[in-house]
């Protein structure tokens, strides 16, 4: 069946999420990388808890909430500026120097983002990193207050998009997001940021793993939830060989 959708995921696959790395260092020195690990492992697991215990916030709350645990449980202060200034670099997320190319090589197609983010979130992020003439639509789980993987989120695809879940090659960095886009029906393609000879290459000694190193091995990776990909791959920019023409 023609594609006739591509829908990324935001964070991790269109935007560095790891570039609040220097933000957190700046903020925190020594501490940068351990905080920036940390607030992404709380961050996507308060979005699933919340979804199982039926108590929804906006992302923006999650992800405040999920610093302001990662400060406490490191000791670190939470003064006003510091915290501020580390969340509003979620508003100035680096995109990925393979998102412009590959969204401009899909034109024709629809084109969406499909987050958890919400609106507050994702609306300036997506002005400010200048990919908002490029997108057809900004989707945001937040008028189902449920985030992914749930297939509510999906299905937000086809009320607003019209594209049936066979018509949309889904692309996601994140295998949890991975494994629910299939098992709601779409095609998937896995960019794989963190590939495993990478990974092993940066094990070295097991022991004493460094946070961003636990952090790959933890969150990268393929789950084993038998629901693979229909396609991985190693840049975004092999999409349009992917998808084909665009439909007529």
């Amino acid at each position: 069946m023609t594609t006739r959708a591509v829908v990324f995921d935001a964070y991790g696959t269109l935007y560095d999420t790891q570039s609040v790395a220097a933000i957190t260092e700046q903020a925190f020195p020594g501490y940068g990388d351990i905080i920036t690990q940390v607030w992404r492992l709380k961050q996507l697991e308060y979005t699933w808890l919340r979804s199982l215990m039926r108590r929804y916030e906006d992302f923006s709350v999650i992800t405040r909430q999920s610093l302001a645990f990662t400060l406490r449980v490191l000791g670190l202060p939470d003064t006003g500026d510091a915290f501020e200034r580390i969340m509003g670099k979620y508003l100035h997320l680096d995109p990925y120097p393979d998102a412009r190319p590959a969204l401009a090589a899909l034109k024709g197609h629809q084109l969406a983002i499909l987050s958890n983010g919400s609106h507050d979130m994702l609306d300036p992020l997506v002005r400010n990193s200048g990919l908002d003439g490029m997108l057809d639509a900004t989707l945001s789980v937040a008028s189902k207050r449920m985030f992914k993987p749930s297939p509510d989120a999906y299905a937000l695809v086809e009320e607003k998009l019209g594209a049936a879940p066979a018509e949309v090659l889904f692309v996601s960095s994140n295998p949890f997001d991975v494994c629910g886009a299939k098992a709601f029906g779409f095609k998937v393609a896995w960019i794989e940021r963190v590939r495993p000879d990478v990974l092993a290459g940066a094990l070295g000694d097991r022991l004493r793993l460094a946070p961003l190193t636990l952090f790959r091995i933890l969150r990268t990776q393929m789950d084993e939830l038998d629901a693979a990909p229909d396609h991985r791959i190693q840049s975004l920019s092999e999409l349009p060989a992917l998808v084909g023409a665009a439909p007529a």
